[in-house]
């Protein structure tokens, strides 16, 4: 069995725990929204539509903040379309999915989930095919209590207060050619800055997301951030980062490794931001806002989309539903240990999507609701890491892969709530046949012991298997009786391919 360690002392803080950290993301692309979050008629639907099977399933993963509209469908989306009777609401085209969008959920009816959901909305603004004006109106649609146009509006269609939200996206991706209303950085940072200085000069408490990269693999990757910020640097708050991972060519041992990619990706990132604010002699400091990442299975999707008919334009359609397996659920924990040691910059984040679409949730039409894989780790992550985020330095084996060269076999961070004195660790083993002792050495704590209070591990020795309408239970995390603190020193049996957590109580 191999062997590894780490220190744990409570004066070496990263930053504190963002709840937004644990955001997720509903897009109007395939059945995210109808027959995912929205299906009046079926069983559980309440008096709005809305599923509350998937309205507990959300509550239960413990997501904190949900990106909406899009995702590529907002760089063409008109959102005047999906407010008023429904009855009178145009269906459109969504060039992004090549799909009909009814309109029959919009930002009103959007807005009721997420209060039921008890999540913040991060609104998502048009700044492909529209821009200023679209997104002052859509603010004063949501934000302004009464009088004006909008505002009036709003009241008219049954929300008499305010939304009050506070984080707006500048766009989505519009580095990338795909994207309705591509631009060059030149052309978005201007557009960027324009609009978060019109939005500011009516709401001076907003947090803006300038459109960062859509992946560290675009050409312009580093170029693009460092251009978009040296004009916006000043009127933005967060450069947006979108990750995402898929075992390639049968390359598992890269793939567990994935979250060293998304470390240099966060690092680079920083890096360019801090770099145009040391250039700009400016005392700010831009923060990081993860808002897409996941396992994603992109080549998969990709020979579907060659497939398509064109003629075709379907609504809510099937599109990349992924079945999660063990091994998506490590590496989801995994990179969700990333994020947190990225505390101090990442403050927030959204898996992207939260149903049916490459999703922590799945659900059929008229039928059931169910748990992936990779729901696991984040609600269990979500539901313990409290307080400050401690700086982990894991001293164990490594081993070698095609991707990312040699990398460490175990991978954690730690949380430290010094109200409640509690202690959580989160711990992966990204060997693929071999056990993990972890020796955490808690000495720090001013000599205070501990006990385990709850132990949780996640793995299968048939690391294929997944969660189905059929089967939505046949990967779920088990109690671990592998924990032990003794004399100062918490001992966890990491599995092979196992993604692992532990609170710890002070006694």
């Amino acid at each position: 069995m191999l062997k590894a360690s780490f220190r744990l002392d409570p004066a070496f803080t990263v930053a504190p725990v963002s709840r937004r950290t644990f955001g997720s993301f509903v897009e109007h692309m395939g059945r995210c929204v109808y027959t995912g979050i929205y299906e009046p008629g079926h069983p559980t639907a309440d008096e709005d539509g809305f599923r509350q099977d998937v309205l507990e399933l959300t509550r239960e993963m413990g997501v904190s903040v949900v990106r909406y509209p899009g995702g590529n469908f907002v760089s063409g989306y008109r959102w005047e379309d999906g407010i008023g009777p429904v009855a009178d609401r145009p269906v459109r085209r969504d060039a992004a999915w090549h799909s009909l969008e009814t309109n029959e959920v919009g930002i009103d009816e959007f807005m009721r989930w997420a209060g039921k959901a008890g999540v913040e909305v991060m609104y998502a603004l048009n700044l492909g095919t529209r821009g200023v004006q679209e997104a002052l109106d859509v603010h004063e649609y949501l934000n302004q209590p009464d009088r004006t146009h909008f505002a009036e509006l709003r009241r008219k269609n049954g929300a008499d207060e305010p939304y009050g939200l506070k984080m707006f996206c500048l766009g989505n991706e519009l580095d990338g050619p795909w994207q309705t209303g591509h631009k060059t950085a030149y052309e978005y940072g201007r557009l960027a800055a324009e609009t978060a200085r019109a939005l500011r000069s009516v709401d001076t408490d907003l947090e803006l997301v300038a459109v960062g990269s859509s992946h560290s693999g675009m050409p312009t990757f580093a170029a693009w951030e460092a251009e978009v910020l040296e004009l916006a640097y000043e009127a933005v708050d967060y450069i947006s980062a979108h990750t995402y991972y898929e075992p390639l060519n049968g390359d598992v041992a890269s793939f567990l490794a994935s979250a060293v990619d998304m470390d240099h990706f966060i690092n680079s990132v920083v890096a360019t931001a801090d770099s145009v604010g040391a250039k700009l002699k400016s005392k700010k400091k831009i923060m990081v806002s993860v808002d897409e990442w996941n396992v994603w299975r992109q080549s998969k999707f990709a020979a579907s989309a060659k497939a398509a008919d064109p003629q075709e334009w379907p609504i809510a359609p099937r599109v990349i539903e992924d079945e999660y397996d063990v091994t998506d659920a490590v590496v989801v924990g995994n990179l969700l240990i990333s994020l947190l040691r990225h505390s101090d910059r990442v403050t927030a984040a959204c898996q992207a999507q939260l149903v049916n679409v490459i999703a922590p949730i799945r659900s059929e039409a008229n039928g059931p609701a169910w748990r992936q894989t990779i729901f696991h780790p984040f609600a269990i992550t979500s539901r313990l890491a409290r307080g400050e985020v401690l700086r982990v330095e894991p001293q164990g084996p490594t081993y070698d892969t095609e991707r990312f060269g040699e990398v460490p076999v175990v991978d954690a961070v730690a949380t430290h709530d010094p109200e409640s004195g509690e202690v959580s660790v989160f711990a992966v083993n990204r060997h693929q046949t071999e056990s993990v002792t972890l020796r955490i050495e808690l000495g720090g704590f001013e000599q205070r012991t501990f006990a385990v209070a709850e132990a949780w591990t996640l793995t299968d020795e048939d690391r294929s298997a997944s969660n189905t309408a059929e089967q939505p239970d046949r990967v779920v995390p088990v109690e671990s009786h592998e924990a032990s603190v003794t004399e100062g020193v918490l001992k966890i049996e990491l599995p092979a391919v196992s993604w692992n957590a532990v609170r710890l109580v002070a006694q």
